[in-house]
């Protein structure tokens, strides 16, 4: 039972660290989407609002590997858990 208990409360701080690290990863990339955009000259921007080009570049980043990477909060502390148990026992 207290192994499920353990189960339960690890879980849910590690969705509550997912979605903290997630919540600044998107706002970093937003900001240097911003940050790229205020560097583009007149012709780069094509007539193109700073709002459409940073949505095209969340729109990247939400299909993007590095948005992927984020789901390792779960992986790897189950394993190191379940291997340090393993190696206890």
């Amino acid at each position: 039972m207290q192994f499920v208990r353990f189960a339960v409360v690890g879980f849910v701080l590690l969705t509550v660290i997912y979605v903290l690290i997630s919540i600044y990863s998107r706002s970093v990339r937003r900001e240097r989407l911003e940050d790229d955009w205020a560097e583009l000259d007149e012709e780069a921007r094509a007539g193109q609002s700073r709002d459409d080009f940073v949505d095209a570049g969340m729109a990247a980043y939400q299909s993007g590997f590095r948005r992927k990477l984020i789901l390792l909060v779960y992986v790897i502390p189950t394993i190191a858990v379940v291997t340090l148990i393993y190696v206890i026992n």
